[in-house]
């Protein structure tokens, strides 16, 4: 038997990445075009870094889309993963580019030319004001969507990172130091890499079926054993279905014969209350079945 509490996707952000694409290609336009303008390489670094957005925008976009298709007879949990995807290679497509920033400001470092400190404090004061904008339309949504979180990280510290780069240019002014915007570009790379590491890393343990990291496992087998009538709990496995919903399967040995439905219902309750699990499958055995999984969990009870 089972019993299944559907808990699908969070509220429509499409309004949210259209505008949030619109402003940051018109802000990339205009930023790589003055960061050439003056030769400077960190208006053009963050030209790059903010294309790359665009295209994180697009995807995560299209992910949230896929993920609200329904099932089907060839994909019975719809297209839910997609959002999983998305965060991942939003985090890959990151991290690669700011490795590639991060090569070009040390080269550049070596023989730094002067910039327009003026130019760059204006065009990067722009950025502040767009990249915040953006960021403030997907705040509603990044505490329940890692694909919305990564959206709304990724714009934040692009307004951080144009704050700084508005700082470098008032410093520049002042000393003259042309050293200052390859540093400025590196440190930019270097700020964006440490906020990028966590989804990067939780994104691809998801993609490879990993607990995610509101559900503690143990505390899941121990509220399933302490249940009236449960024997045994086996074949526990915990996933995530999407970048909101989590699925649970487990099979618990019940001598004494089905609880009924009213039992199962609480279950559901109590591991979305706790755990924010969304999908649970629950199987009753009156013996122990042992056609599931051939090792037990490690650090489980057995």
């Amino acid at each position: 038997m089972s019993e299944h509490s559907h808990h699908h996707g969070p509220a429509a952000f499409s309004r949210a990445f259209a505008i949030g694409i619109a402003l940051n290609i018109g802000f990339v336009a205009v930023e790589a075009f003055y960061g050439w303008r003056v030769g400077s390489l960190a208006l053009l670094a963050d030209a790059g870094h903010n294309l790359s957005d665009v295209a994180g925008l697009v995807l995560a976009w299209g992910a949230a889309l896929a993920a609200g298709r329904l099932p089907d007879h060839r994909h019975t949990y719809g297209w839910q993963r997609a959002s999983i995807l998305a965060a991942f290679a939003n985090a890959v497509l990151l991290l690669v580019a700011m490795g590639s920033l991060l090569w070009e400001a040390a080269h550049r470092l070596q023989s730094p030319a002067p910039t327009d400190g003026i130019t760059i404090m204006t065009v990067a004061a722009i950025g502040v004001l767009v990249n915040g904008a953006t960021a403030a339309l997907f705040m509603a949504g990044s505490k329940s969507d890692m694909n919305i979180r990564g959206a709304f990280l990724h714009m934040t510290a692009d307004a951080l990172v144009s704050l700084g780069v508005v700082a470098a240019g008032a410093l520049y002014l002042w000393t003259g130091w042309a050293w200052l915007d390859p540093v400025t570009s590196m440190a930019i790379a270097l700020v964006i890499i440490a906020g990028t590491w966590g989804l990067f890393r939780q994104s691809l343990h998801l993609l490879f079926d990993g607990v995610p990291e509101s559900v503690v496992l143990a505390e899941v087998d121990d509220l399933l054993r302490v249940l009236p009538g449960v024997d045994d709990v086996h074949d526990l496995h915990v996933w995530a279905m999407s970048t909101t919903g989590i699925a649970l399967t487990a099979h618990l040995v019940m001598p004494g014969g089905h609880p009924g439905d009213a039992f199962l219902e609480h279950i559901a309750e109590t591991l979305h209350d706790r755990f924010h699990i969304t999908h649970p499958t629950i199987q009753i055995e009156l013996n122990g079945l042992d056609h599931g999984c051939a090792q037990p969990l490690t650090g489980l009870p057995t």
